[in-house]
Formats: structure tokens, sequence, C-alpha cells
């Protein structure tokens, strides 16, 4: 009851491009808070932390040439009115270099799960058996290996701009407190530098992580 068929994944977001292309969109916090320097830094480092670790799961949902259960995480099944992940109604493990099997927790998911991953964009036919569903990896062609390339510096570009924005947010509650008298000009100005290389080490680990997607979908 309440369950209804799946919903594609990793299509939301993503500009005026088709849809196919966009990628995966995790929603980014990047309010700072705080009422002193240490406090807002503090802010500052748990959010630029947070930020990495949504890029990386975004870029580990993206389609590569092998077997990942990282693969399923933006497959929606409308699960008693709610949209929610593959992994979280089923288990996904990896049965060989090439394949994927998926067992729902209720046995009356497996064709809502089939039709969610049938309709996503992974360009992956599931085969149900009336138990499981099993999921060949198939290698990648220069097209999808472009497409996923796309979606990797989209994922990572969305990541750069919520640390910037988290920068923003940090040196404006810094300022706030130079302009209430509650420090110090050259005070700020240490404060506002700290925030800055927050900033510059969380954008070059963003870089990082895409670049080593950009190296594992170039792989054969």
């Amino acid at each position: 009851a309440g369950k209804k068929g799946g919903k594609k994944g990793g299509k939301k977001g993503g500009g005026g491009d088709d849809d196919s292309d966009a990628p995966v969109k995790i929603k980014m916090d990047t309010d700072v808070k705080g009422v002193d320097i240490a406090s807002i830094q503090s802010s500052v480092d748990e959010k630029m932390d947070k930020t990495i670790e949504n890029t990386k799961a975004s870029l580990g949902s993206i389609r590569t040439g092998r077997p990942s259960p990282n693969l399923l995480d933006r497959v929606l099944v409308d699960y008693y009115g709610t949209d929610t992940p593959v992994p979280q109604v089923a288990s996904v493990t990896i049965a060989s270099g090439t394949t994927i099997v998926v067992e729902p927790f209720e046995k009356d998911l497996l064709k809502e799960v089939e039709k969610a991953i049938a309709t996503s964009d992974l360009d992956m036919t599931p085969n149900n058996d009336g138990t499981v569903i099993r999921l060949n990896v198939p290698p990648l062609t220069t097209e999808t290996r472009a497409k996923y390339v796309k979606q990797a510096k989209a994922a990572a570009e969305d990541g750069k701009v919520a640390a910037r924005n988290i920068r923003r947010g940090g040196v404006d509650a810094i300022k706030k407190l130079e302009k209430d008298s509650k420090i110090g000009e050259d005070e700020s100005k240490d404060a506002q530098d700290k925030v800055q290389k927050s900033t510059d080490k969380a954008v070059k680990e963003i870089e990082t992580l895409c670049d080593a997607k950009e190296k594992e979908l170039a792989k054969v």
C-alpha cells in the first residue's frame, strides 16, 4: 500500500542542459554560525568537511566501467510516498567484476526497484529473476564516458561553489565582529586569512577527488 513505481535518479538540477547530463545534486549546508572567531572558524571547518564528503558521495554515484554499490545511491524508489535511494530498501552487493546483485528487503518491492533502475540514467538493464535483480555493468562507450566526465566536473564545481559560499559566510561573520568592535582590524584580517586557507584546502581536495574520478573513467 502506498508504494508506486520507481523514479529516475540523478536527474534533478543542472540548468538548461539535457537532463541525462545532470550531476547528482546533494544539498550543501553553507550557513556559517558563530559568536566569536573560534566558533566561526569551527563552523567553517565543519561545513567544508561536509562539503567534501558530499562531493565525494556525488562523484561515487557516477558510473564507471566497473561495478560499485554506490551506483544506486541516486536511484530513487517511491517507498510509502517517500523518494528513497535503492540502498535503503535493498541490499546491494558486487557479485563479480561485471555484476551487481540487488535484493529488496521486502519482496513486493522487487518490480518497483527494477523499474527505478530501468528508468534511471545508468544505462543498465536490470534482470529480475523473481528473487533478486542482477545488473550487468557494461563497458563505457566514448559517448557515455564523456557524459560521466561532464557529470563529474559539474559535481566538483557544485562542491567548489559551496566552499566559496562557506568562505563568504565566514568572512562576513568575522567582519561583523570587527564592525561591532568585538575584535580589532589585525585580528579580523588574521581570522579572514584562516578562512581563506580552509577554503583553498577544500577546493584543492575537491579537485583531487574529481581528477581521480576522471582517471577512473578513462580506464578501459
